[in-house]
């Protein structure tokens, strides 16, 4: 499979360290708006073919699938863009801005009859699959805890008055969209559409959400899902049942888990862990494809359309408008 890249940053590196260990999966070529970038990333990686127009990038003979990692707000025309050239597309997460753009992609990919796959790695991992294999251990689930707040690099710079692609709503940024979905996605693959959203959360000048907080209301649970950008959180994430609890220390990169049990005991989650955590969804990527699926089961077109339809609803409420929404 000749892959494309869309996007230079430090993301779509390590897809490409992910994709060393497939051998059938080569990273041929990459598209960035200016040419020094592309070339640039095309030495450092050892790439064939570099394209600053988006349509030879698409139209490419060298290309059979495509990974891409743009902004936010760039998701949609450029998926869309590629499969209608028949390409197979792994689309970063959050897949889109909002739920209709995620619809209108989804029906593409249909239409065209090629593979989208949202690139919400955490679920593809071993480590998600061995959660799903222990959950029933714990009893009945009553609350799961999804945990993410990141001082982010770039808010280092917004407080210096510089204002970063991260903190612009103009490409569907912000806490929410960049880390509360690494702890929504994994729950709606786990619990499925929860009946009712709560969500507040601090919003910058730039019209983006910071940090906030979605409660997610089941009719025998509940979720709560914390993301931030402007502070750390040292808190795991933790799945709690009537018979005990699975903790897990990072939700975006599930591994050392440990169940702890009501009457006491403790139980370390063996995982296999054995390539880098991109591996995986590349993995699956190559693999959905190659059996002539519509889409994965994990990462599934429905787990992304419920995931976005949530998202846009606790920004409506937090007050997160994207230009996107329009």
């Amino acid at each position: 499979m000749k892959l494309g890249i869309i996007g230079t940053n430090f993301i779509t590196g390590q897809l490409i360290e992910a994709a060393s260990h497939l051998d059938d999966v080569k990273p041929t070529a990459v598209y960035s708006r200016t040419e020094e970038k592309a070339q640039e990333f095309a030495r450092k990686h050892g790439l064939s073919y570099t394209y600053t127009d988006l349509e030879a990038f698409a139209e490419s003979d060298y290309i059979d699938a495509v990974y891409i990692a743009s902004p936010n707000a760039l998701h949609h025309d450029q998926a869309i863009l590629c499969m209608k050239n028949g390409k197979h597309v792994l689309c970063e997460k959050p897949i889109a801005s909002n739920h209709r753009e995620a619809e209108e992609m989804f029906r593409t990919a249909k239409e065209e009859g090629v593979v989208l796959i949202e690139a919400m790695k955490s679920t593809c991992m071993p480590g998600f699959q061995k959660i799903q294999e222990n959950i029933d251990r714990i009893g009945k689930v009553r609350r799961y805890v999804g945990n993410y707040c990141k001082f982010s690099s770039r808010y280092e710079a917004y407080r210096q008055g510089e204002v970063l692609n991260a903190f612009k709503k103009e490409l569907s940024n912000g806490a929410l969209m960049d880390l509360g979905v690494y702890g929504i996605y994994p729950m709606v693959v786990l619990f499925g559409e929860p009946h009712k959203v709560q969500a507040t959360g601090t919003l910058l000048d730039t019209g983006v959400d910071g940090q906030g907080t979605a409660l997610f209301t089941y009719g025998d649970k509940e979720a709560v899902v914390s993301f931030s950008k402007i502070h750390n959180a040292y808190a795991p994430s933790e799945i709690q049942g009537e018979e005990g609890s699975i903790i897990i220390p990072d939700i975006s990169t599930p591994d050392g888990m440990t169940i702890k049990f009501r009457d006491g005991t403790e139980e370390k989650i063996e995982t296999n862990t054995v390539y880098p955590p991109m591996f995986y969804e590349l993995y699956e990527f190559k693999m959905v494809i190659k059996h002539n699926l519509r889409g994965s089961i994990i990462n599934a077109p429905h787990n992304s359309l419920v995931t976005a339809k949530l998202m846009e609803e606790a920004r409506r409420q937090m007050g997160v408008a994207f230009p996107a929404d329009e």
